[in-house]
């Protein structure tokens, strides 16, 4: 039978939470027949083929799998996988995600035939109490305007923007590239709320928010393909705050090795209340335990010094004037 819908899932080394996805897909309320998954393994991973392969001889929807020979990131993965499907609708959805009993159906309704349509759906991020700032930040997901865990392009519509950026090599901002490209093609975005994702927030290691920063990378990048859409919709003004926070405490340390230590203290001081301030607001919503709050005193100072670095990086590799 032709189908109706693929469902894409890119995924790397992280079987369990895939199995949970696929089993999400299992249970959809919509005809087993009429659609398919394409499980894209990003670069060699064992145990992803095997849980993939299982599935295909064992359950109850057609699941296929890709592999990309070495690691490039989501965007190639998702490429790979709408490319080696013959539907004419393509979902896409993420390894960690639970989609919705009736995520497909609602799809397939709100479809009226147009030759170049995107769909994108509702997320929502289930959390319990006060989140640490990691989870905080994925709840944010259920605001987006367009989110790669939870959409759908008419295959027409992926044909005209040639897919994803493989630029992009990391799962950050290839969701917004795409988005950015559909708009200049005119292409219209429609935004269902009955079409659900579930994506629970995982557990993080702790010093996550340093390590995220490396993201800015691909901040450069996005902001060099799109200066205008970007201001508008993502960063209105670059970080003035974290400069100001590093400035001071270069200045500090500069007048300290040159014994003017009132101006020293008086930088270092403008210094440590920045960082209090900073703390302070990325507490306001999130968990008050002793270890998180430290967490997030050390990890304020970290982050600006981080942020600046991989953003300096991302201009310097893009060639671009990106702050």
């Amino acid at each position: 039978m032709e189908k109706k819908i693929t469902v894409v899932v890119p995924t790397y080394k992280r079987p369990e939470l895939l199995s949970r996805c696929l089993r999400a897909l299992e249970e959809q309320e919509f005809d087993k027949s009429a659609f398919d998954v394409i499980v894209v393994s990003d670069g060699p991973d064992k145990y992803t083929r095997q849980l993939a392969c299982s599935w295909k001889y064992a359950g109850l929807i057609e699941v296929k799998y890709l592999l990309l020979p070495v690691k490039r990131g989501p965007a190639a993965a998702r490429n790979a996988g709408w490319r080696a499907s013959d539907a004419p609708m393509i979902a896409f959805t993420d390894d960690d995600t639970i989609p919705d009993p009736y995520w497909l159906q609602n799809i397939w309704q709100a479809w009226k035939g147009e030759a170049a349509a995107v769909y994108t759906g509702h997320i929502v991020v289930p959390i319990k109490g006060r989140p640490t700032d990691y989870e905080w930040h994925t709840a944010q997901l259920e605001k987006a305007d367009f989110v790669t865990a939870n959409c759908a392009c008419t295959r027409q519509a992926l044909e005209m923007v040639n897919g994803f950026d493989e630029s992009f090599e990391t799962a950050w901002r290839e969701d917004s590239d795409l988005e950015f490209r559909l708009l200049q093609q005119r292409i219209p975005i429609y935004h269902l709320k009955n079409a659900i994702v579930l994506h629970p927030a995982r557990k993080a290691r702790w010093g996550i928010s340093i390590r995220e920063q490396r993201k800015n990378i691909f901040n450069a990048l996005l902001y060099k393909k799109f200066p205008k859409l970007y201001r508008e919709r993502i960063q209105p003004r670059p970080a003035w705050n974290y400069y100001l926070m590093i400035c001071c405490f270069v200045l500090a340390v500069i007048f300290a090795l040159y014994a003017a230590y009132t101006a020293s203290v008086v930088l270092l001081g403008a210094w440590l209340l920045m960082i209090g301030l900073f703390a302070g607001k990325r507490l306001k919503h999130t968990s008050h335990a002793a270890s998180h709050v430290l967490e997030m005193i050390i990890t304020s100072a970290a982050i600006p010094f981080a942020a600046t670095y991989w953003s300096l990086y991302g201009a310097w590799r893009y060639k671009v004037f990106y702050l």
